[in-house]
């Protein structure tokens, strides 16, 4: 008996290894996707900069061997950090994944509500328990990484790196390994309970290393020879940029020298925080052995630090120039080390950005271009005050986040106001602001006559239990803020016009100038890696980009 039933078994096990191979041999897989967010790139920057950039850096090497799709737009607002994450690695937009901003009014808990704020978790590695609450848990969608770990069954590993808790958690997801976030109290890389109760040794090993006190002993200069930025940029000294690095930091050279191991916040906004963010991300692809397992692994690595850097320099200034030479140096050592790690074409990987920038509005002025400033916190004390006076409710707006008036319905409801009657004097209020183009209820998005384009991305935007009452659309080159540095959010294409590059396996060599879009992004990992797209995704695949 016992002869028979071995060669059955035997046999049994043989079909089995042949069925895992013929499934192995029929789809066909990167071994590792790498996913590259710049918080706030423009397009433009990729040819602005290009004489600057070096033949082995990152973007020539993604635009000279890999495809460019250079009209991607973003199809919703506000044009910010957390929303275009988000947007990039679901496929869908505010109106379904539910991460209307990098923070709103919630009309439900009656309470302002960070976007990856999550007071059910602890964080691990950080100063205080308190600083790392966070989680994915407020976005209502799965990401294309998440899908990733359902097609094999959770054999994926999937981390996340960014310094920003926004760029890092919501990319990589509900079901990510980890998701790591700079933390400048400390200067640590620290994580959330959501993940881990404690930080993985190489991680500590990593944080131990105070990397970011190297780093600030090198002191920031240029890069290049002086006479190089006045041909990209405007004068180094400008009234109009912020000075992160204290009053009498005005210019090149930056000292950060005396931040060091005193100050870790400042980093950020040096493109050394871009040099922190690759290594962190070359350790966790060495630590975690990611592209070395049975099924393919996900990276989603987003660098922050042209964020902070634009929000107080503006795109026409040698800091920003400067940073984007770096950047590209650092791209570049990124996909030698993957090669190196990998193999190349053994992963693929995509570039966009979260965002755009608008100029700032003293530079467009300094030029005989429009722009502006909307005092945004001013018009609401104004309009509180003004509401109180004809309508006796007071704090009648509670928000005004994401270019959007949010009332406090309950207050007005106890007061048996009609807030028909507030809406209205709110949206005519507004109207005589010099900035403002148009104000309107977000009721009427679908009615008011307006471009179909700005409807369909206030629309894509609009979540009613996270949105406001009436939406705010300022005047081209007008942002919300301060005489100094700029910002973003707005649906103008230096906002929205974004770059997308795509390289490596399963990427054909070529560029497009067709429409495409940041929905679209998700939608087409999906297909390359023929598993299923976000639960929310509204994107359709770019097949010019696969082979």
């Amino acid at each position: 008996m016992k002869r028979l039933i071995l060669p059955f078994f035997a046999c049994l096990l043989a079909n089995s290894i042949q069925a895992q191979k013929n499934i192995t041999e029929a789809i066909q897989r990167p071994k590792l996707v790498v996913g590259i967010v710049i918080d706030q790139m423009r397009w433009d920057y990729l040819y602005r900069f290009n004489p600057l950039f070096k033949p082995t850096g990152g973007f020539k090497r993604m635009m000279g061997e890999g495809f460019s799709c250079d009209n991607t737009l973003i199809p919703y607002t506000p044009t910010v950090t957390a929303c275009g994450h988000t947007c990039v690695y679901t496929g869908s937009v505010p109106a379904i994944h539910g991460i209307t901003g990098n923070a709103w009014w919630d009309n439900k808990l009656m309470k302002s509500v960070y976007c990856s704020e999550d007071k059910t978790v602890k964080g691990v590695g950080g100063k205080g328990e308190e600083e790392g609450q966070m989680s994915p848990r407020n976005m209502l969608t799965t990401t294309i990484c998440d899908e990733l770990r359902l097609a094999t069954n959770f054999q994926s590993k999937v981390i996340g790196v960014a310094l920003k808790d926004r760029g890092s958690i919501l990319p990589a997801g509900h079901s990510a390994n980890a998701a790591y976030w700079y933390e400048g109290k400390s200067g640590n890389f620290i994580t959330s309970t959501y993940y881990m109760n404690a930080l993985p040794d190489w991680v500590t090993r990593f944080n131990n290393r105070k990397l970011v006190d190297s780093l600030y002993r090198l002191n920031w200069n240029t890069s290049l020879p002086q006479d190089v930025y006045s041909q990209y940029a405007t004068a180094d000294m400008k009234d109009y940029e912020n000075k992160p690095f204290g009053k009498e930091a005005t210019s090149f050279p930056y000292d950060l020298s005396k931040f060091a191991e005193k100050d870790y916040t400042k980093i950020s906004t040096t493109p050394y925080g871009n040099t922190l963010t690759a290594e962190m991300a070359k350790a966790a692809i060495t630590a975690e052995k990611l592209g070395k397992g049975p099924a393919t692994d996900f990276l989603a690595v987003s660098f922050s630090s042209p964020d902070y850097i634009g929000h107080s320099f503006g795109p026409n200034s040698w800091e920003m120039v400067d940073d984007y030479v770096r950047l590209d140096d650092e791209l570049g050592k990124l996909f030698i080390f993957l090669d190196a790690t990998v193999g190349k074409g053994q992963y693929t990987a995509f570039l966009t950005a979260d965002h755009a920038v608008a100029h700032i509005p003293a530079f467009m002025k300094e030029n005989k271009l429009p722009g502006g400033v909307m005092d945004d916190a001013g018009s609401m004390k104004e309009m509180n005050t003004r509401i109180k006076e004809k309508f006796g409710v007071d704090n009648a707006i509670v928000s005004m986040y994401n270019y959007q008036v949010y009332l406090n319905h309950p207050k007005i409801d106890a007061e048996k106001i009609d807030d028909e009657l507030i809406k209205k004097w709110i949206i005519q209020y507004l109207k005589k602001n010099e900035a403002v183009a148009n104000a309107f209820a977000t009721a009427d998005i679908m009615t008011t006559p307006i471009n179909k384009t700005l409807r369909e991305m206030l629309a894509n935007g609009f979540n009613p239990a996270r949105s406001g009452d009436v939406q705010v659309i300022l005047k081209p080159g007008y942002i919300e803020g301060s005489a100094t540095g700029t910002t973003h959010g707005l649906w103008y294409p230096y906002d929205s016009h974004i770059p997308l590059l795509w390289y490596g396996w399963g990427i054909k060599k070529g560029k497009t100038n067709r429409e495409t879009y940041m929905t679209d992004i998700a939608p087409t990992v999906a297909a390359l890696l023929h598993i299923q797209m976000p639960s929310g995704s509204v994107g359709k695949v770019i097949e010019d980009v696969i082979k």
